[in-house]
């Protein structure tokens, strides 16, 4: 697929939750880490998405938020994937900083450079990638 969002995850459809507005859903990532999208009920109607469907999600690298170190504190964001730094780019005013997890899938994520140094992101530096569900967009296979 060819879409501008950097992070591109192939997977399966674990589980569908529907709820009167909006659907739940949790994708299955071939390193075994676990995506969960909200998306429609519309939406998931129109996609036939059901245990078992194939799927593309999708999340745009600045949607995407680097923690270092939680200080005991507990997030409401519902995909919380941890891994390795394995690169940071400085650009002009951002940098773009990559991280493999656990299974091998890549996450690209864009902050600051400011933030990058208040940080300290260095390749391999442990991090966790944290994104809303709501940030997820599903697609597939027509």
């Amino acid at each position: 697929m060819k879409a501008s969002a950097r992070n591109q995850f192939k997977g399966t459809v674990k589980e569908v939750i529907i709820g009167a507005v909006n659907a739940e859903v949790h994708v299955g990532l071939n390193g075994g880490a676990t995506i969960v999208a909200s998306i429609t009920k519309e939406s998931a109607e129109n996609l036939a998405i059901k245990t078992g469907t194939e799927v593309i999600a999708l999340v745009k690298a600045p949607q995407i938020i680097i923690v270092t170190d939680f200080g005991g504190y507990r997030l409401s964001a519902r995909n919380q994937l941890s891994g390795t730094i394995t690169q940071v780019k400085p650009g002009a005013v951002n940098a773009e900083v990559d991280i493999e997890l656990a299974g091998g899938e890549q996450i690209a994520a864009t902050v600051t450079n400011e933030s990058a140094e208040t940080l300290g992101l260095r390749k391999g530096q442990p991090a966790t990638v944290v994104f809303k569900a709501g940030a997820v967009i599903l697609g597939v296979a027509s």
